[in-house]
């Protein structure tokens, strides 16, 4: 679900540009870690903690925002 979330993040150029600047990661960083727990939940987290985000990607996605949150609780334990 993280990888979903996380291309669904990427396809748009803005928000794109707003997860790399928050979280400080490169796009070769992003690449590198994609099989990553830590890197996941910082996207989840990413969406998390701004509402319109969360709900626009969850509807995407076909699942709940409460699904996203849930999946960033089991990645950041």
């Amino acid at each position: 679900m993280a990888l979903s979330a996380l291309g669904w993040v990427l396809g748009d150029e803005s928000r794109a540009s707003r997860l790399l600047a928050l979280t400080g990661l490169t796009p070769d960083e992003l690449r590198e870690g994609l099989g990553d727990p830590a890197l996941l939940g910082a996207v989840l987290d990413f969406l998390c903690s701004h509402e319109p985000d969360l709900v626009a990607a969850a509807d995407a996605l076909g699942v709940t925002p409460q699904d996203l949150a849930g999946a960033r609780e089991r990645l950041n334990p």
